[in-house]
């Protein structure tokens, strides 16, 4: 099978994790006989150190012509990178914004899975972990507060700051779809969060939901309050399965819900459009106080390549390979740093990526 590869480093350490997951990927083409050929793009605060903007159209049109992209990570340092200097509109994740919405990505799919391996790294209980947890986090990406219309004004000589939560019907009943989807093939339970005790967005949220459960009479349905989901991500995280929530809400869940599987990263990421195109990338940030060091965990980059091979190319045995190799070496003992415990052998980045693909074989 041929296949065209979009791969954008970005920042900090995306390039290292990038480089990791695109060895893989190699590997799984010589084992399995495929060919993939890559090219690489711009975007965030290299796209600005090269254009003077965090994503070019150029850039847009090339990944619309690639079948997935594979993403790294985007950013840098708040405080002391002059990419934080520019209006916010220019900043590196202004681009990342631009292009889920330039290529429709409307479904944000993030799994949280505990591998036994790491439990001691897991900052829960034992009594609370149990038998470990598997969930699903569907979260909307291309509309609520993060695209709604803001602006910074000034009234009677006092600053004021207005962001405006929107959400109409049809952009809510297809990632409710996307979840019971998701739910049929998993263990058939959606838990969908929203704030309706206050926000009218979430009223109608929680109403299109239920609209779209009807036609999904396998799948169980339950509502919780985004507040009361955020405790009991930490006090049972066993009983979610499809965590099915809004932008921001998902974002903040989705990275809660990272660390309690013992290091955020370990999380992969895939973000859908209608069709089988996707943009894969880790969960995690750029870390570039580690950039360069040879300290990264490229292993959710690497898991989102496997999302990769199994919604956008269709190869589900190549994708269970991958995750298989991923289990292999953690069994073996090796760690990055991250997610390093007594017993174990810490390894970087380029030798995490060698394990898991020498594992492949």
């Amino acid at each position: 099978m041929e296949q065209k590869i979009a791969l954008i480093p970005g920042d900090g350490i995306g390039p290292e994790i990038v480089r990791e997951a695109k060895k893989i990927l190699d590997k799984v083409c010589e084992k399995y006989g495929h060919s993939f050929t890559y090219t690489e793009l711009l975007l965030g605060g290299a796209s600005i150190d090269v254009h003077g903007v965090p994503l070019t159209d150029e850039t847009i049109e090339e990944a619309k012509k690639a079948d997935a992209v594979l993403m790294g990570s985007i950013g840098g340092d708040a405080k002391t990178s002059p990419w934080y200097q520019l209006e916010p509109s220019k900043r590196p994740e202004a681009g990342l914004l631009k292009l889920r919405k330039s290529l429709n990505l409307f479904a944000n799919l993030r799994p949280a899975y505990l591998y036994q391996e790491l439990k001691e790294a897991c900052p829960l209980k034992e009594e609370i972990i149990g038998d470990g947890f598997d969930m699903v986090i569907v979260r909307e990406l291309t509309g609520g507060l993060y695209f709604g219309e803001r602006k910074t004004i000034e009234e009677n000589g006092v600053k004021k700051a207005i962001d405006t939560l929107t959400y109409n019907e049809k952009e809510i009943e297809r990632i409710a779809r996307k979840a019971f989807e998701i739910a049929g093939k998993r263990r058939k339970k959606v838990t969908s969060v929203d704030k309706a005790n206050v926000l009218d967005s979430s009223r109608l949220w929680r109403s299109v939901v239920e609209e779209v459960a009807k036609e999904y009479p396998q799948i169980t349905l339950e509502h919780m309050l985004v507040d009361n989901c955020a405790m009991q991500l930490v006090k049972n995280p066993g009983q979610f399965d499809v965590i099915l929530t809004e932008n921001m809400f998902g974002d903040i869940l989705s990275d809660e819900a990272s660390m309690v599987t013992g290091s955020i990263g370990m999380l992969s990421s895939a973000s859908l459009n209608e069709t089988s195109f996707g943009l894969y990338e880790p969960s995690h940030g750029s870390a570039p106080d580690i950039a360069g060091e040879n300290k990264a965990n490229p292993i959710a980059t690497i898991l989102s390549a496997a999302m990769m091979l199994r919604y956008s190319l269709n190869l589900d045995q190549e994708a269970d390979a991958v995750e298989k190799a991923v289990q292999t070496v953690l069994t073996q003992g090796y760690r990055t740093p991250d997610i390093m415990s007594e017993g174990c052998t810490c390894v970087g980045t380029r030798e995490m990526g060698d394990k898991i693909a020498e594992a492949i074989d």
